[in-house]
């Protein structure tokens, strides 16, 4: 048995962050001729399930860099979070170095979920980080903390190396950048690699070969435990660099086109177009 995982936005959602019909139809191609479907994403699961594509399919769920994993059923079958204690000293060294800062939680992203921000500009943004009151999110009964998000501007990316190294070594966690201007801060237990191999041994499956598509640095985790990683052509370089395997973008179906004329994985015979 073949395993998918496929990252979400910039790999299966197009620019529009929408699946296109020829990425759906290879899902649905793939899933018929009995591979293991996997959506492997940093986005919360309030943000995946939105997806209208998404509402009607039947796949494991693994969210927020395999913090949260759902099954095919919709349950959480494993959570990965970071303690209070931990939370409270990363904040504060993030409020310090003044970037954006969002937190998710059991409750939601306060005070958002990326997604939602990505058409904000700078002077939203910052209003939005600047008022917003982080002493709330403690006061909820049974909080449950998965990950962090620094946040910058697109002019202040060396602000992303100082995240990274006043964080390093001094917390077990995970970092990671889904894009050039973010740091997402999970529990070293959360990696879409190790949420892979962690749901394999859950659910008593053995994964002949694992097949990882992404785009992002987020996803060179789950590329290290696949047998074939798959890069999009809108991947960075340096993701790029790490694939066995670069398609199109993903405003080119390049999961579809992966999917049919790289990997060969579909035997119906039938073409799809590219433009």
């Amino acid at each position: 048995m073949k395993c998918i995982s496929i990252d979400l936005d910039g790999t299966l959602l197009n620019s529009q962050h929408e699946i296109s019909e020829e990425n759906v139809k290879a899902l649905n191609e793939l899933q018929e001729q009995g591979h293991y479907l996997i959506l492997n994403t940093g986005r919360a699961y309030a943000d995946v399930i939105k997806l209208k594509a998404v509402q009607n399919m039947e796949f494991p769920i693994f969210c927020i860099n395999g913090s949260v994993l759902y099954s095919k059923s919709r349950e959480i079958i494993y959570e990965a979070t970071l303690t209070v204690s931990a939370y409270k000293e990363i904040f504060t060294l993030l409020k310090e170095l003044g970037v954006g800062i969002l937190v998710y939680t059991n409750y939601g992203g306060y005070p958002s979920t990326l997604p939602p921000l990505h058409d904000k500009s700078k002077e939203e943004l910052d209003v939005l980080f600047q008022e917003y009151n982080y002493d709330e999110i403690l006061e909820k009964d049974n909080l449950k903390i998965y990950k962090l998000i620094a946040l910058v501007h697109y002019n202040q990316l060396e602000k992303i190396e100082e995240v990274k190294a006043s964080l390093a070594g001094k917390f077990d966690i995970s970092m990671a950048s889904s894009f050039a201007n973010n740091v997402e801060i999970t529990s070293s237990e959360a990696h879409k690699g190790k949420a892979l191999l962690r749901f394999q041994q859950m659910m008593d499956l053995s994964f002949d070969e694992i097949i990882a598509f992404g785009d992002g640095g987020n996803d060179l985790a789950q590329f290290e435990v696949a047998t074939t990683s798959v890069a999009m052509g809108n991947a960075p370089l340096h993701v790029q660099q790490k694939a066995d395997i670069i398609t199109k973008t993903n405003d080119e179906d390049g999961f579809a086109y992966a999917v049919h004329h790289l990997l060969h994985l579909l035997d119906s015979g039938e073409k799809i177009s590219i433009i």
